[in-house]
């Protein structure tokens, strides 16, 4: 299929996902006739001031601007049969990101407008059916469509996306399986996927056992096929080229004492993760011809990498909270196998570490890393004021594993210097005033993060190190001012 054929496709499903939205909406009531039925409008304001992404290295990378993003849904259910869709319309007056799950902000470096955001788009968010009487265990459910997958940690999986996933979920022990493909991002803006999501497959399953109260032991596996295509020698490259392709699989085992659960009754909380990861890669071979990139081929690559994810939190009293988290990533290799570790492709890395209700980045909020080729080390403070309040500072400090590698995917955009391992360090302040608890069916808010009306400031202040070069920015910032109603 050519470009402008796909490009037509995508519209189409676009508009057609849209539309299904709405007579979703239209059709509700029927569909719940005589069983619970839910529909509401979440909008959300955001203020965004950056600067700067690329470290002064190029023009650009500066964002400020001011969003609105309405997002209605409905929701039903009739006997073991549930479903909810959920749209999206935003406008603003740069291209800024309204959503912690999606890089609104991110702009295209070679100007291919199919991977392009614009400032104002529609959207279909999630749209799925749920059925819950395969056993007679209340926590069991089999849901199809797009819909939001989640891991607690953040790091394996967090983003909305096309799937079929089971989930177990009793007191002692918690289950889920499930495949998950990306056909489109269902925006009106964006005509193509991102090359990382274009023909690749997912395969994922997770274990969580409770062996005493409070206190957990579980493993993850995830699968990822790309049989997608390199582009063949000559040819020019582009964002919408394959850098790779092949099978990866990753591998994890972990202890949790309740350090993602913002109302755990443990006074100390911990959490320890190893992760392996094994396959192999089709990697693209480039070349710049004067103004081009060009492909010269593609290099086979067995992967062999690990990932360590630490961390420690304790109560001082009922508001006031510490700890520490460290993580890495491996990095290095020769030309036949890599050793350095990358994600999976589906996370956020954002959760509940600090020990409040707010979401913070792992990897800081303005460098916002991705767990390849580095390792983070992290203290934290936070503090939380009955139901209305919380807050958490965070200090982040980053280096490379290997000096001569590039670390994986981030929020700066400027180059590395070889033979540097300090990328530098980062302090994080998030800041909430909630004002109402919301009334949301448990199905439905299991989907939604926060409360029915909330204030928060999200602000990261990076100082990059020596890996960036002298000749780069001394600070660069990024924060968000959110507010929040559901209706």
């Amino acid at each position: 299929m050519n470009k402008d054929a796909r490009m037509q496709l995508n519209r189409i499903v676009s508009q057609l996902g849209l539309g299904a939205s709405l007579l979703a909406a239209s059709t509700a009531p029927v569909w719940a006739a005589d069983a619970t039925k839910n529909f509401g409008l979440d909008v959300k304001i955001t203020a965004q001031s950056e600067d700067d992404r690329d470290l002064g290295t190029r023009s650009g990378g500066d964002v400020n601007g001011l969003g609105l993003d309405v997002r209605p849904w409905v929701y039903g259910e009739r006997g073991n049969w549930s479903a909810f869709a959920m749209g999206q319309a935003v406008t603003a007056t740069d291209t800024i990101e309204t959503d912690p799950l999606q890089d609104d902000g991110e702009t295209s470096e070679q100007g291919n407008d199919a991977r392009q955001p614009d400032k104002s788009y529609l959207a279909l968010r999630e749209f799925w059916v749920d059925y819950a009487g395969l056993t007679a265990y209340p926590g069991e459910h089999l849901r199809v469509g797009r819909q939001r997958l989640r891991s607690d940690e953040g790091t394996w999986w967090d983003t909305n996306i096309e799937a079929i996933n089971w989930r177990f979920d009793t007191t002692l022990l918690q289950a889920t399986v499930g495949v998950a493909e990306r056909f489109s991002d269902y925006r009106t803006d964006l005509d193509d996927l991102a090359p990382e999501d274009e023909d690749r497959q997912h395969v994922f399953a997770g274990l969580d056992y409770q062996w005493t109260p409070g206190h957990r032991i579980g493993a993850k596996l995830h699968h990822s096929r790309d049989d997608g295509h390199l582009a063949n020698p000559g040819e020019r490259i582009d964002e919408l080229s394959k850098r790779y392709t092949g099978d990866l699989t990753w591998f994890g085992v972990h202890a949790d004492g309740g350090f993602f659960e913002r109302n755990s009754r443990n006074r100390l909380n911990y959490w320890a993760q190893l992760t392996w990861l094994q396959g192999d890669t089709d990697q693209l071979q480039q070349q710049v011809v004067g103004d081009e990139r060009l492909a010269t081929g593609s290099r086979s690559q067995d992967v062999d990498a690990w990932a360590i994810d630490l961390g420690l939190r304790y109560s001082l009293d009922d508001n006031w909270k510490v700890g520490a988290a460290y993580a890495r990533g491996s990095g290095g290799g020769d030309d036949d196998t890599s050793h350095q570790f990358m994600q999976t492709g589906l996370q956020s890395n954002r959760a509940n570490f600090t020990g409040v209700e707010s979401r913070l980045h792992r990897y800081g909020e303005a460098f916002r890393g991705e767990l390849s080729n580095l390792q983070v080390a992290s203290a934290f403070s936070s503090w939380q004021l009955g139901e209305d309040y919380d807050a958490s500072v965070v200090y982040h400090r980053f280096w490379r594993v290997d000096d001569d590698q590039d670390v994986g995917d981030s929020g700066i955009t400027a180059p590395l210097q070889a033979g540097e391992k300090d990328i530098g360090q980062e302090v994080d302040l998030v800041l909430t005033r909630y004002f109402k608890q919301g009334l949301l069916p448990a199905a439905v808010a299991e989907q939604l993060d926060e409360r029915s009306a909330l204030v928060r400031l999200r602000a990261g202040v990076f100082l990059p190190g020596d890996a960036y070069g002298s000749g780069t920015d001394s600070v660069m910032h990024r924060a968000f001012v959110d507010f929040i109603w559901r209706f």
